[in-house]
């Protein structure tokens, strides 16, 4: 019999962890067509990872405003760049500071573009956290 007393409560994490974890989800669903219940679930089986209903409903809500989102992106390339040409863990960044910048009032765009270049610096090269540092900056000038 398990005991739920003693279950991690998996909407009791941090903030950087929730964007953690919709990064983790979102850069996942570059390689696939599940949908992001289906992930997440594969997520907690195959890591033993709980995952919050935050990081969750963060990944699809980029998985929802994608097209937006990419053209958003698209529009600060440098002239010749396509979204192809980018990394996947790059894009699955700035898809989601996009997202948070675009549908998110309660996170203040300084926020999303800081954290993004916090999770940038952790997963890619230093050339990609300077690349997203500029088109989130370039796109925060719009709004």
């Amino acid at each position: 019999m398990c005991d739920t007393n003693n279950a991690p409560d998996k909407n009791k994490v941090s903030k950087y962890k929730v964007r953690e974890q919709a990064f983790f989800l979102c850069f996942e669903s570059l390689f696939s067509d599940t949908d992001i219940d289906e992930l997440a679930d594969n997520a907690g089986d195959a890591r033993d990872e709980f995952l919050s209903d935050e990081a969750i409903d963060r990944a699809k809500g980029v998985v929802e405003h994608k097209i937006e989102i990419d053209e958003k992106i698209s529009a600060h390339l440098k002239t010749g760049w396509k979204l192809s040409r980018i990394s996947k863990v790059s894009l699955a960044v700035l898809r989601l500071a996009v997202y948070e910048m675009l549908y998110l009032d309660d996170i203040p765009v300084s926020v999303a573009i800081n954290e993004a270049v916090e999770l940038s610096k952790k997963f890619t090269v230093q050339d990609d956290t300077s690349f997203i540092n500029g088109v989130l900056g370039a796109i925060a000038k719009e709004l």
